[in-house]
């Protein structure tokens, strides 16, 4: 395999754990409200809403909407369904932030550094530019640069998205490798002629949750963390 020359990588799920520490801050948000509730299932759903949300902009049902934006429809129904209405907004506002909160897995910030050392890293993901950064920071996630779906107006896993990931780094699709732990994401890529690299998150969502079946030689690196991948790349 020819090594790539840049390294393009999905976030969520992918380097931060969303689900535990989404249920964190819903558990927190319940705290400082009085509320119960099941907020693991609460999270799920969350989570679920996503791919609808992004279906609606790409039909034309909304128009063009960061990430953040569609999280808020989302939270706002889940409110509303289980009847928690009287929270202030600004309560609320916050606690659509907590994407912005994600912590990592044990070996991103690691496997990230080393990966550095030899190659380009950067994010491509649906978050918007503002929480990918908010993120980095708060996380100590030492990217290169802040790549986002935001800047083409196309969610992955849209061709347009990987494409322009290329194009803004200056290397073909073929020299880009897309690092994630969904097979349908690298699969699109795969499509769009960018070289792949699977990573499982077994716990991504939850125990009891295997990781996506894939086929074997299906991508081109399969690895159990970052780091075994930074090994695997030579980095």
């Amino acid at each position: 395999m020819t090594a790539p020359k840049a390294l393009a990588f999905d976030v969520f799920g992918t380097v931060v754990d969303w689900r535990s520490s989404i249920i964190g801050e819903l558990e927190m948000f319940g705290e400082r409200h009085g509320i119960a509730e099941d907020w693991a299932a609460f999270a799920d759903a969350w989570r679920a809403g996503y791919p609808k949300a992004m279906d609606r902009v790409r039909t034309g049902d909304l128009p063009w909407l960061k990430i953040d934006a569609l999280h808020r429809l989302i939270l706002d129904d889940l409110l509303d369904g289980v009847g928690i209405g009287d929270v202030p907004d600004a309560d609320v506002a916050d606690l659509n932030l907590a994407w912005h909160r994600l912590d990592p897995w044990p070996d991103s910030v690691a496997g990230l550094t080393q990966l550095k050392r030899r190659f380009t890293i950067t994010t491509l993901s649906n978050g918007n530019l503002s929480l990918l950064t908010d993120m980095a920071k708060r996380a100590g996630l030492p990217w290169d640069c802040v790549i986002s779906a935001e800047l083409f107006h196309h969610y992955k896993p849209d061709r347009e998205a990987y494409l322009g990931c290329a194009d803004l780094l200056d290397v073909a699709p073929g020299e880009l490798m897309l690092v994630a732990a969904h097979p349908s994401d690298l699969r699109a890529a795969r499509d769009a002629g960018l070289m792949t690299g699977y990573v499982a998150r077994p716990l991504e969502r939850g125990p009891g949750h295997p990781p996506p079946r894939v086929e074997d030689g299906e991508f081109d690196v399969v690895a159990g963390d970052f780091l075994e991948l930074a090994d695997k790349l030579g980095a």
